[in-house]
This record gives structure tokens, sequence and C-alpha cells, in this order.
């Protein structure tokens, strides 16, 4: 049992959200702690990303309280989302990069649009951004000149631009092959480490998950069935995470 004095950056406190007549979440309780890595596992249409979702605030519970960094965000309008919006970044699944725009403008492109910046300034962090995920020297080319992995890598560097100190990824090692996807997990760690971000990962590949996780969270029928660290989630006694950590037979 966790102390009542833990740092909790993100809290989710009887959620629930459904589409139609699917229910996905239900009474969905989570507590993330400030500066943490935390995996969140399940299966597929589990509720993962929609969990992501909504603490970007572009999906809204049907009830239930959602907590970013200790203000409740669920009634909050999209003006009042912004302020929140830019404590954090995403890592989308497909990259999410901007066909028409160069590697360092893709970068750079909330800090032009936002910051108010020099050009000058925001240059620097492009090409401090871009070393920082081993791209450096790529800011002239354009997406379609990359592989799956640097586009991947010029997300992450996209991401952090704008000093994020909440970074949500979403499926970051999927397709990839497994050098490329280590890379992808040893700059999830390296994000943490160096920039002390609290970083949300939503994967369903394990390995990936276990390579990066201070914590895992396992949802089934969209609630938290198990949450711990990497050998509290082994050693659960939970029928159902025992059969999603054994895999296919």
């Amino acid at each position: 049992m966790m102390s009542e004095k833990q740092d909790y950056i993100i809290r989710f406190c009887d959620v629930y959200k459904q589409f139609e007549n699917n229910q996905v979440l239900t009474g969905f309780n989570l507590d993330i702690i400030r500066g943490e890595t935390l995996v969140i596992m399940g299966r597929s249409g589990c509720g993962k990303s929609v969990t992501l979702k909504i603490i970007l605030g572009l999906l809204h519970p049907d009830s239930g309280q959602v907590f970013i960094d200790g203000v409740e965000t669920t009634e909050l309008s999209e003006r009042e989302l912004v302020p929140l919006r830019k404590k954090m970044g995403m890592l989308f699944q497909g990259s999410a990069l901007f066909d028409s725009l160069t590697v360092g403008d893709n970068v750079g492109f909330a800090l032009f649009e936002h910051s108010g910046k020099s050009y000058d300034e925001i240059e620097q962090i492009i090409n401090t951004n871009l070393e920082f995920v081993d791209l450096a020297g790529t800011a002239g080319l354009m997406p379609a000149e990359l592989s799956g992995g640097m586009r991947k890598r010029v997300a992450l560097a996209r991401a952090i631009a704008y000093n994020p100190y909440i970074l949500l990824y979403d499926e970051p090692t999927t397709g990839l092959d497994p050098i490329t996807a280590t890379t992808i997990n040893e700059l999830v760690r390296k994000t943490q480490k160096e920039y002390g971000v609290t970083s949300i990962v939503v994967t369903h590949e394990l390995e990936s998950g276990f390579s990066v996780a201070d914590r895992i969270a396992v949802i089934n029928d969209g609630k938290i069935i198990e949450i711990g660290t990497i050998d509290q989630v082994k050693n659960s006694s939970n029928e159902f995470v025992q059969r999603f950590l054994a895999g296919p037979k």
C-alpha cells in the first residue's frame, strides 16, 4: 500500500466511458506517480488508448473525475484545457508527422505556433532535440525520406520540444524491428532520466513494456485489475494477468 503522501500527477477516480453500446471504462481508478514511467497493458479494445485521450482532454468521461497536476479536468472547456495540454507531449502510434513539412519544421511546429520564441531560439531547440534522439543533421529532410524508426524518433523530438513534463506514448514500438524497438525503448528511458518527465506508455508488447516500466497497470473489463512493479505483476495471482503474460499458446 502506497503512502497517502505519494505525489500523484494524474488521478482517475471512478471513471466510466461508453461508446454506443460498448462500455470501455467501468469504474476506472488509476494513480500515476510524478516522474515514473507507467506502462498500461491489456487486450486490444480494452481502453488503453481511450485512457490517453482522456488525459489529453480529447475525450471526456461519462462520469467520474480526472485530475492532472491537481486540476480537475472533466468539465474544462477547450480554452481552459490549453495550459494543461502544453504540459504534455504525445508520441502517436503512427508518428503523425506532417508530410509537407521538413523534419525540423515538424519538431519545431508547436514552438513556431505558440511559444513566441525567436526563429534562432527555435532552431537551436530543434537541433538540440534532434541530437538527443541521434538524428543530428536531419532537419532539412522530409518525412518520406525517413525509415519508420527514424520517424518515431522525430516524433519524440517533437513531443519534447515544448519541454513538457508529461509524455504519452501510444504503442511506440508497434511495427518496428527488434533492434529499432530497442532504440525507441532506450529513448523512453533516456527522456525520463534526463528530462524528469512522467511517462505513460500504452503497449501490448510485453518485452517493450518490461524494458521501460517502473510500474505496470493491467486493464481488463474496463478496470485496472493489477498494478505494481514488474516483479509484482509477474507474480500476480490474478488469472487474467497470468494468461495475458503467458501469451498465445
